[in-house]
């Protein structure tokens, strides 16, 4: 298992004996007198380990760890001393070292020691390589999909901020995620928060965290998404839903790097990248007032658009079969085929809800009808006829007047509102906040309304 090692020691002789050493291994081995040499070959050459003294005159062995580990998260570095005392174990524990010798140490150590950090390399990269190639994630042979995987490829080795936008439903969580995997956070968490799915009131503590009797119902401290994010990579989903007093705190964060928690004086430091998402204009919320300019200008640092499913040529076959092959073994039952007359249609659909709607509905033909063939009477009715369901949606027009010609006043402005809110429900999945800001209500109105009307949304449930 001989690979490249580079031992970083002001002593001569060290360099030497473990060279002469793990050559005789089939190790490839070279030297460094200094912190500085050090970072100088680690930035511009491939090694798979470091054997890493820790008094290093100029930058010392523990600097010299903290920035490897930033530029390279999984190398594995073992801390050498000749003056082992427990604290600068934990020091370097705590750093991300994987091992820790004291001078002098046997041949026999050193070889063991080698051996164990190249297989430790081995394991990392054959779990990032069971977990998936990132871009490989991001289904589809469209333009616009080749497109979109380039963008990623460029811009996620970056520490760049990255404002991702689309569509409900399109993906850009998926292009977020790849966004970290490709990064030198990999290694870090990938935390995530839907900024649409928390009241208002409720968003800074989910973000800075809490101290105990913070506010009402704060019983226990709580650690919030940046905390938790530190050393990886905060998605901010739906970010244009964020109140303008958490905007503003969100901005501090970004440009200094610290926060705290509600209800707590103390000042805490955070390392996190910081990945958005949204379906609304941003551009057009500064302009309004809704969303503040500063931070707009500060996540868009670089912007990736992701194209809505009905301009993904081609992709919504693929897309199909892989979602029936993923929800059957997901299952354990067997995929079901699709009819040539379903494709066609599946070809034709503009697909409102995006990659989401494709998602549901390739469960739902998976949990009915696997092992048989999907025909065309399989598929929903907007989908079979296309004209009745544009007809159904245009409110306002004769087709959607005509629905409620037949009935009394009372009743067909009743079976409006349960329309309109229910399309509002579904078109944010559920979401009471995001529905009641469409329909110009209050989120506690809308609450009433959906009792009323025998409704139901995700937050109920």
């Amino acid at each position: 298992m001989a690979g490249r090692i580079l031992v970083v020691d002001d002593e001569p002789n060290i360099i030497k004996t473990i060279q002469m050493t793990l050559g005789g291994e089939g190790f490839t081995v070279d030297g460094a007198a200094s912190g500085e040499e050090a970072l100088v070959k680690l930035a511009n050459e491939p090694f798979d380990a470091v054997f890493l003294d820790y008094g290093l005159p100029g930058i010392d062995g523990l600097e010299v760890l903290k920035r490897a580990r930033a530029d390279r998260p999984g190398l594995p570095v073992i801390m050498v001393s000749g003056e082992a005392t427990i604290q600068i174990a934990v020091e370097a524990t705590l750093l991300g070292a994987v091992y820790f010798m004291e001078k002098p140490f046997p041949r026999k150590r050193v070889i063991e020691v080698a051996n164990d950090a190249l297989e430790l390399q081995r394991l990392r990269q054959e779990n990032l390589r069971l977990k998936g190639d990132p871009l490989g994630r991001i289904q589809g042979d469209s333009p616009a999909m080749e497109k979109l995987r380039g963008e990623v490829a460029r811009v996620g080795a970056t520490e760049a901020r990255v404002l991702i936008r689309g569509e409900s439903g399109t993906g850009k969580e998926l292009v977020a995620r790849a966004l970290h995997d490709l990064s030198r956070r990999a290694g870090g968490p990938f935390i995530k928060l839907n900024c649409a799915a928390i009241a208002h009131e409720l968003i800074e503590s989910e973000l800075f965290g809490a101290v105990k009797g913070a506010y009402t119902g704060a019983t226990v401290a709580r650690e919030g998404r940046f905390a938790a994010a530190h050393e990886g990579t905060l998605f901010l989903d739906e970010i244009g839903d964020m109140s303008l007093a958490a905007q503003a705190k969100v901005l501090r964060v970004l440009q200094e790097g610290e926060f705290e928690p509600v209800g707590s004086a103390k000042t805490r430091q955070v390392d996190v990248r910081v990945l958005a998402a949204s379906h609304k204009d941003l551009r057009v919320g500064a302009a309004e007032g809704w969303f503040r300019e500063d931070l707009y200008y500060r996540l868009e640092v670089v912007p990736i658009d992701v194209p809505p499913l009905r301009d993904r040529i081609g992709d919504a076959d693929q897309l199909f079969a892989y979602f029936l092959r993923f929800f059957a073994d997901q299952h354990g039952v067997t995929p079901p085929a699709v009819h040539a007359a379903a494709a066609k249609l599946l070809t034709a659909h503009t697909w409102p809800g995006n990659v989401r709607e494709l998602m549901n509905l390739a469960e739902r033909q998976v949990i009915l009808r696997h092992g048989l063939e999907i025909v065309r009477d399989d598929l929903p009715v907007e989908m079979r006829d296309p004209a009745a369901a544009t007809a159904r949606d245009t409110r306002g027009g004769e087709a959607g007047s005509a629905s409620y010609a037949h009935l009394p006043l009372k009743e067909a402005k009743q079976a409006l509102e349960r329309d309109l809110v229910g399309e509002a429900l579904s078109r944010h999945q559920g979401n009471v906040t995001r529905a009641a800001r469409d329909l110009g209500l209050e989120r506690t109105n809308l609450h009433k309304r959906i009792r009323a009307l025998g409704l139901r949304d995700h937050e109920e449930e």
